[in-house]
């Protein structure tokens, strides 16, 4: 019975360290696109400074911001699980919401379906609302603990 238990143990030590290594991956790819899209920012706003379509040019660079928002807050959920062994939601719901503003934004460029645009809103709503909630939900242990 104890041949069994250690064999048990060790498999889920072994699953738990492909966990971590996988992490640590996704962390490193993660600071890498982050970076990446940070530059992608820069290089937008030196195309608005040279002149090639202002309002488009923000546009474009409001995109790439928000992409690198969103890589930053899929960053933190790594490394709080690194910190505390847990994903944490409120982050995944602030990415998913920023993807959601983001998509309103490309509305006033291309054409949209108005079931769509209502859809996006819908989204949007239960995004606030769950992040609202998560974060009375988080506070009150710290509250217990004072």
């Amino acid at each position: 019975m104890e041949k069994k238990e250690n064999r048990f143990g060790l498999v889920i030590s072994t699953i738990t360290a492909a966990t971590m290594v996988i992490y640590v991956v996704i962390a490193f790819v993660l600071a890498a696109l982050a970076l990446i899209s940070f530059v992608q920012v820069f290089s937008e706003m030196l195309a608005i400074l040279a002149g090639t379509g202002i309002t488009g040019g923000i546009i474009s660079v409001l995109h790439a911001l928000l992409v690198t928002i969103i890589i930053l807050e899929l960053l933190e959920t790594v490394t709080i699980y690194f910190r505390t062994s847990r994903i944490p939601v409120r982050p995944l719901l602030i990415a998913g919401l920023t993807a959601m503003i983001r998509r309103v934004l490309v509305f006033g460029v291309e054409p949209v379906d108005p079931l769509d645009i209502l859809s996006t809103v819908a989204v949007i709503a239960t995004l606030t609302i769950a992040i609202i909630y998560i974060g009375k939900e988080e506070e009150e242990p710290e509250r217990r603990k004072e």
